[in-house]
């Protein structure tokens, strides 16, 4: 099957659980004040852009982008759903937002994920996909238990 990436609302009855869910799971995966995962009011604020990956009718994951400045943008809370992984659709879910990144005119992508052993895979796939150690971004402070990545868009 082909998977499509469209904008959709986090606050929308489908989205909302998917969303509130990821948020639970980031908050029990991180150490206390470490957790940068958006609620879904935040995630259909000003200056992001959320998108849900279907494949036939039905949502398998989603993500965001949220715009730091007119060329730097930051992935916020990608997640492929349970059901769905172990096929690659977290690599296709990256490129795909990588894509949307370049179409908004972005040159630089950046995101923050956990050091915590629940974010190794999503880190090797950040690695593989061309993202590189930087240091805190925007309004991040230094954390040991964060990660910053960053990737220039060509």
């Amino acid at each position: 099957m082909t998977e499509k990436l469209v904008p959709a609302d986090p606050c929308a009855p489908a989205m909302r659980p998917l969303v509130e869910r990821h948020l639970e799971d980031m908050l029990a995966t991180s150490p206390p004040g470490s957790s940068h995962a958006l609620d879904p009011a935040a995630l259909a604020g000003p200056g992001v852009r959320f998108f849900a990956l279907y494949e036939g009718g039905e949502v398998i994951g989603f993500g965001a982008l949220k715009r730091l400045s007119a060329d730097h943008g930051e992935l916020k809370s990608m997640r492929i759903l349970a059901p769905a992984r172990g096929r690659g659709l977290g690599r296709v879910l990256l490129r795909l937002l990588i894509a949307e990144a370049r179409a908004m005119g972005l040159g630089r992508l950046s995101l923050e994920t956990g050091v915590q052993p629940a974010y190794a895979a999503a880190v090797a796939l950040y690695r593989t996909e061309g993202f590189a150690d930087c240091p805190p971004f925007a309004d991040y402070t230094p954390d040991p238990a964060s990660l910053f990545l960053t990737r220039l868009l060509d």
